[in-house]
């Protein structure tokens, strides 16, 4: 596999993704980013174990539990927390090899998650940017409303 293919794979993926969730209705409840950041948090301690290295879960699940906490302040307060997160992510992706050693990381990962999390964080950013600011912008609700043409707007 070559250098580019992770990358493209990985944005061509949450580009599926996201039109998915967008089209089927998940992408209206603001839950699902800050559930997509969960789950990302969370392979580098899969790999961890699926590696067998006792030595890289605390770092791994110390690094998780980071992203796992932007992912529910930002479901509570912005999801704009949310968006950094998962940009931060990326980055930690481009240096995770020189943070943790664990062995279960598959070569291709970092840069497919690096590219799958910088889409997704774009993705959600200009959902943000179209959606209407109002007097819930502060507080806003759990859900979109239901309209296909909303379908790919996430509340602030």
């Amino acid at each position: 596999m070559n250098q580019l293919q992770p990358l493209a794979i990985g944005a061509v993926l949450a580009l599926g993704v996201s039109a998915y969730a967008s089209w089927i209705g998940l992408a209206r409840d603001r839950a699902f980013y800050p559930t997509v950041l969960t789950v990302i948090a969370s392979y580098y301690v899969l790999f961890s174990a699926m590696g067998g290295s006792a030595r890289s879960m605390i770092p791994e699940i110390s690094i998780a539990l980071i992203f796992i906490a932007a992912a529910s302040i930002g479901f509570r307060r912005s999801m704009w927390l949310v968006v950094a997160g998962l940009a931060a992510h990326a980055i930690l992706d481009a240096f995770h090899g020189a943070l943790v050693r664990n062995p279960g990381v598959p070569e291709w990962w970092p840069p497919f998650c690096l590219a799958y999390d910088l889409t997704a964080a774009a993705v959600l950013a200009m959902a943000l940017r179209r959606a209407p600011a109002g007097p819930g912008s502060a507080h806003p609700p759990r859900s979109m409303p239901s309209s296909s043409a909303n379908a790919a707007r996430v509340v602030r």
